[in-house]
């Protein structure tokens, strides 16, 4: 008798958690991805005013499944922000400028064509270090 009623409440607990799950999944469903929403082309009206200059979202959390693209304009002597760390692993690749990079209280400065990986929880950073904007592309996992 005890494991009969063991077994309902399993199967209970099992279709309410699918029912929501499937509730959970209706509202964040993915946009419906076509050759023009997928390709992306740079416009600076489009792009987003920082306090270090400004950044552009190629493929954000809200169009993207799982991984995040942004390009950040940065300029002379400013950074995005200060050192942090966070479980995302990120990505950043120079495309213009002088970058300084700070992890886990260590720096290099590099320019053009040089990528920088940053583990997850591991504090870091990116500073311009240059006489002209610094451009880079930052590759995130976003973990929803």
């Amino acid at each position: 008798m005890k494991t009969l009623t063991i077994l309902k409440t399993t199967i209970t607990v099992l279709f309410f958690q699918q029912s929501f799950c499937q509730e959970t999944k209706k509202e964040t469903e993915q946009p419906q991805y076509t050759i023009e929403n997928c390709v992306n082309h740079f416009e600076l009206d489009k792009a987003v005013k920082t306090k270090a200059g400004y950044q552009y979202w190629f493929g954000d959390k809200n169009f993207t499944q799982e991984n995040t693209l942004k390009m950040s304009i940065v300029e002379p002597g400013k950074s995005t922000h200060a050192p942090h760390h966070h479980v995302e692993e990120e990505f950043f690749y120079i495309l213009d400028g002088t970058a300084e990079f700070y992890l886990d209280g260590k720096t290099k400065t590099a320019g053009p064509n040089t990528s920088f990986y940053c583990p997850s929880n591991m504090e870091h950073g990116i500073k311009n270090v240059g006489n002209t904007d610094l451009k880079y592309l930052v590759i995130k996992k976003d973990l929803r």
